[in-house]
């Protein structure tokens, strides 16, 4: 158990052992979006909003594992899988000593990201933010030709043009929520949306 939270009876570090093993595990290859690598660098970009929010003590740790579990579901169902994440946190948490009101609390972060974001809470923004931090960030198509993938997969899409209209659908109506993503995020996510609208134009 960490040393850092044995006091609170949270071991957080084995929580997280154990679902990166199951999304490693047991995640359907399918999910070329949707990956483990997805989640590490959700984990990553909450630890850094986090950092510039302030952030920390248990708010963090609650945070730190909604992003590990947010997109768990992933491994049980291809659907709703924001409350099949919460279906596996409220199962398994509580034995890594999470209690009740803690799970609830990430339980709520984790159903924040579910599209359209409606974050009802200071740690529920991060996580939102976090979870779509890519749209602001220099590998936006490297990221994105993973969802395009996946979309294709399943249907959903069937060329770069429909791609690329529902990119810019979904630009357009996305804000960040906390005032680190607006001022480090928000002006890359509008030049990606430029650079998709002069495509779409050229692309008669």
């Amino acid at each position: 158990m960490s040393i850092v939270y044995w006091h609170l009876g949270m071991d957080p570090d084995a929580a997280k052992a154990y679902i990166l093993s199951r999304l490693k595990n047991e995640l359907d290859p399918k999910w070329t979006y949707h990956s483990l690598e997805h989640t590490l660098d959700v984990y990553a970009s909450v630890i850094g909003i986090a950092e510039q929010e302030g952030v920390e003590g248990q708010d963090l740790v609650l945070l730190k594992i909604a992003a590990l579990y947010h997109d768990a579901g992933f491994i049980v169902a291809d659907h709703d899988h924001e409350e099949r994440s919460c279906g596996i946190v409220r199962k398994e948490l509580p034995r890594f000593g999470f209690n009740s009101e803690q799970i609830e609390r990430i339980c709520g972060m984790i159903l924040s990201t579910k599209i359209p974001q409606v974050p009802k809470c200071e740690l529920c923004g991060i996580l939102c933010d976090a979870d779509m931090d890519y749209l602001g960030r220099s590998d936006f198509k490297i990221i994105g030709d993973m969802l395009f993938q996946e979309l294709c997969d399943q249907g959903t899409v069937g060329t770069r043009r429909e791609w690329n209209e529902l990119q810019v659908r979904f630009l357009e109506h996305h804000h960040y929520f906390t005032p680190t993503n607006k001022a480090l995020r928000e002006p890359k996510k509008q030049e990606h949306l430029s650079a998709l609208r002069s495509w779409l134009a050229n692309e008669q």
